[in-house]
């Protein structure tokens, strides 16, 4: 049996979310439509009102709803280190764990030349310039343990020179892992066993 066209176009629109399939889609339509009209609405409403109101960072490129986040406004952060992340969920992942306190800078992605995802499209030159500008004296990189999180490690260790000292987190990441999946306790031994990049990858 068919849907009727706007049924069958929210269940179209529902898939689109990640790890949402068919039949998940098709339970989630059902939910909106069967669920009080106030309680459905109030998702749409709550949607468009975060697409509206929520835009980058303009330092960091953290989510947020002014021109500046508030770790990037909050004085109490230490500016001389700056921890570099892909996207902003790993901001969140790694403020659970109370062992940092400086600031950060999301990339937006990781270089894959093969996907065609060179330096130009990642915010590798917004990251240059911050630290040049901003007199930063540590980067730390907070990247996935996949090949293009390492791939994108060594270029900016390349990139940024003797003069800044560049750190990983080492301890406990797993290979292939996302810091999305990581637990706290996790993370904040990474972030207490960071080591200098070159250190890792001996020439």
């Amino acid at each position: 049996m068919d849907y009727p066209e706007a049924l069958e176009e929210l269940v179209e629109s529902l898939q689109q979310l990640p790890t949402i399939g068919p039949k998940s889609a098709q339970r989630l339509a059902f939910w909106l439509l069967e669920s009080p009209e106030p309680k459905a609405l109030r998702l749409s409403e709550a949607i468009r009102n975060a697409r509206c109101q929520i835009r980058p960072c303009g330092r960091c490129f953290n989510y947020t709803d002014q021109e500046i986040c508030q770790i990037c406004s909050d004085p109490q952060r230490k500016s001389s280190v700056l921890c570099v992340v892909v996207q902003p969920k790993d901001i969140h992942a790694l403020e659970k764990t109370r062992e940092y306190r400086g600031s950060y800078h999301v990339l937006g992605g990781l270089l894959s030349p093969l996907d065609g995802i060179g330096p130009d499209e990642v915010r590798i030159q917004e990251l240059l310039d911050r630290v040049h500008e901003e007199n930063i004296d540590e980067v730390i990189l907070a990247l996935d343990t996949t090949v293009g999180g390492e791939a994108t490690c060594l270029y900016l260790s390349r990139q940024l020179g003797p003069k800044t000292t560049v750190t990983r987190l080492a301890q406990g990441l797993p290979a292939g892992g996302n810091l999305d999946y990581t637990d706290e306790v996790t993370l904040g031994r990474a972030f207490r066993g960071r080591r200098r990049v070159e250190d890792l990858n001996p020439q």
